[in-house]
């Protein structure tokens, strides 16, 4: 498949986790990324990555939210600060923000720790799109 930041799924995807649906997010990315060859394939994984950590998070699984927060940071973070017209640092940062209270409770499991909705990050998509910065 030839890579195409313009493709629909990727706006669809971004909408559905800018609503908060993050299982049906990582529906359709994953079903993008299923199709990947290049690099591109490793930005899609770092999204889905972020859908699934909130998801885990809200739903209160916070070992696995915390260990998705690990991996999807590692895969963004090379493609800063911005990929496919997504503003990756400022998603970077916004994730940081929201995962602040989970990541600070290193005394074993963190219980007590919940979602703060004001915290929940957006993908923020430019105007144009590119395959790189």
């Amino acid at each position: 498949m030839l890579f195409d930041c313009n493709d629909p799924r990727i706006d669809h995807g971004i909408q559905l986790f800018n609503d908060r649906e993050f299982f049906e997010c990582h529906d359709v990315f994953e079903d993008f990324w299923s199709e990947l060859i290049g690099p591109e394939k490793t930005f899609f994984h770092g999204l889905i990555h972020a859908a699934v950590c909130l998801f885990h998070f809200e739903g209160g699984n916070l070992g696995g939210a915390r260990r998705m927060y690990g991996t999807c940071i590692a895969y963004l973070q090379t493609f800063e600060p911005e990929y496919c017209g997504v503003d990756v640092t400022q998603l970077l940062n916004d994730l940081k923000f929201c995962f602040e209270d989970l990541l600070t409770a290193h005394d074993g499991y963190p219980h007590g720790v919940t979602l703060r909705s004001s915290r929940i990050p957006y993908i923020r998509r430019s105007s144009m799109s590119s395959t790189s910065s």
